[in-house]
């Protein structure tokens, strides 16, 4: 069968995560070779950032077939697939020994930096022979810059390095960047962060489950600390939103977070703020002003120590500048997964099998794969991963009909929306009140807080 690519370039693998590596061993098993580069001085090193944290899905769903293949070979043996992983174990169980395989390791280079990808001698205008142009990758190494060439590129660099801001609207600001010592991005080791946490008052920003892990793991530091307040703030027009499939989601731990989390909002662990839209934040005797807007009013809440912000993540296209891209305008995934991923309409992360023909870019034999390949969309799962590279590699070496082909199986997701009324009186919850003269019982907390009331009552 002919390839797609031709000649004996290699084929250009960025991001050593699970789904960059599961890409490797799908090309290792096609005997196409590859050359892989990973940021970090580890392969998975941003899955490291988070290792302390347990996965959702238990191992039978984070082990790509290719890489289990190949890992059985040299001896390895794999863990009891129904035991949840930890981000480090899913490292130092699966992705360690996979890097190492031979067929794996002699191409794999760390501490390598994508700084740039064009096609050979001409930038994104240029049309002539564009398809024939081999692709070069400019990349710093040990403080180097180096070109690679290659005759395809599959990017699954993913999103980790690239947050959110706090902001509702999703605009970076002086103000939060000088705040960075008080800021942490994502989902904090609190027990190896105790100091920093301990009898303060944190705010978690975010609705997701990163944002309800970091919210457990400072409840059980209250335990120790009982000074120690927590506040939660989200858009969610009612706090139930968050607590997603629970009892009927597929993956028993993810549907377990939103019960724990809901058991702790009920037993009045965590004070809730929602819907609040954050439209500054500000430095204050060493503390942080929060401002935003809730229930039609402009709030300022004084005397935050410490902010987590867990509002997800964006992909960083800006090397790939001269790469000719088909990008959603609002998910900024790949176009035409973008139905399928939306969260203004998948609300707890429905997945639907999808493979190259989805993925494919205007740039021929470039791909954009993994959690990237979704853009802003938080509803991504290594199953998925694996499929999209699996599907690429198949066409990129003239499967095309095994390209086509769906070898994905995934549980159910659960409630994908709870249809629940939002009512910012309701007494099924008990969210963080503040002093306002709405139909709203409130009741006093503490911290420092100034409203401008801009609406009678939210419940006009």
């Amino acid at each position: 069968m002919e390839k797609v690519m031709k000649g004996n370039l290699p084929v250009a693998i960025i991001g050593g995560g699970p789904v960059g590596l599961a890409a490797a061993a799908h090309l290792v098993q096609k005997g196409e070779s590859f050359i892989l580069f990973e940021a970090g001085a580890t392969v998975a090193s941003n899955i490291l950032e988070w290792g302390h944290v347990k996965m959702f899905s238990p191992w039978q769903y984070n082990i790509d077939r290719a890489s289990r293949e190949l890992l059985e070979k040299s001896g390895w043996v794999s863990p009891n697939e129904n035991l949840l992983p930890t981000g480090q174990e899913l490292v130092e169980e699966y992705l360690l020994p996979l890097s190492q395989v031979k067929e794996m390791n002699d191409n794999i280079i760390l501490n390598a930096i994508i700084v740039g990808i064009a096609r050979k001698g001409l930038d994104k205008l240029k049309n002539a022979k564009r398809e024939d142009a081999p692709f070069q990758l400019y990349v710093d190494i040990e403080g180097e810059t180096k070109v690679f060439e290659a005759k395809a590129v599959i990017d699954s660099s993913g999103t980790w390095k690239n947050p959110n801001p706090a902001l509702s609207n999703g605009i970076w600001t002086n103000s939060e960047r000088s705040l960075n010592n008080h800021i942490y991005y994502g989902i904090p080791n609190v027990n190896k962060l105790e100091d920093r946490y301990r009898d303060k008052n944190v705010m978690v920003i975010g609705s997701g489950h990163s944002a309800i892990n970091a919210l457990l793991e400072l409840v059980e530091l209250k335990v120790k600390y009982p000074n120690t307040t927590i506040y939660w703030v989200m858009r969610k027009q009612n706090v139930k939103e968050a607590y997603g499939g629970q009892e009927n989601d597929g993956l028993q731990a993810r549907g377990e977070l939103g019960t724990k989390i809901q058991r702790m909002v009920e037993l009045e662990q965590i004070k809730v703020l929602t819907p609040f839209y954050i439209h500054n934040l500000k430095g204050e005797n060493g503390k942080i002003s929060v401002t935003g807007n809730h229930n039609f009013d402009e709030v300022l809440i004084h005397d935050i120590d410490e902010l987590i912000v867990s509002t997800g993540f964006r992909p960083d296209i800006s090397f790939l500048n001269e790469v000719r891209l088909n990008l959603d305008p609002a998910v900024e995934s790949v176009e035409a997964l973008a139905p399928l991923i939306d969260p203004n309409i998948h609300s707890c992360g429905t997945v639907r099998p999808h493979g190259e023909e989805e993925l494919r870019q205007p740039e021929k034999n470039f791909y954009i794969v993994g959690m990237k390949s979704y853009g802003r969309a938080p509803t991504f799962l290594l199953a998925t991963g694996y499929e999209q590279v699996r599907s690429v590699v198949a066409y990129l070496t003239g499967d095309i009909v095994g390209a086509k082909e769906v070898h994905l199986e995934l549980p159910e997701t659960g409630v994908c929306s709870t249809n629940i009324e939002s009512n910012c009186c309701s007494t099924e919850t008990k969210p963080m009140q503040i002093e306002s003269d709405s139909c709203c019982t409130p009741k006093p907390i503490p911290l420092k807080i100034e409203i401008n009331k801009k609406d009678n009552s939210c419940c006009s």
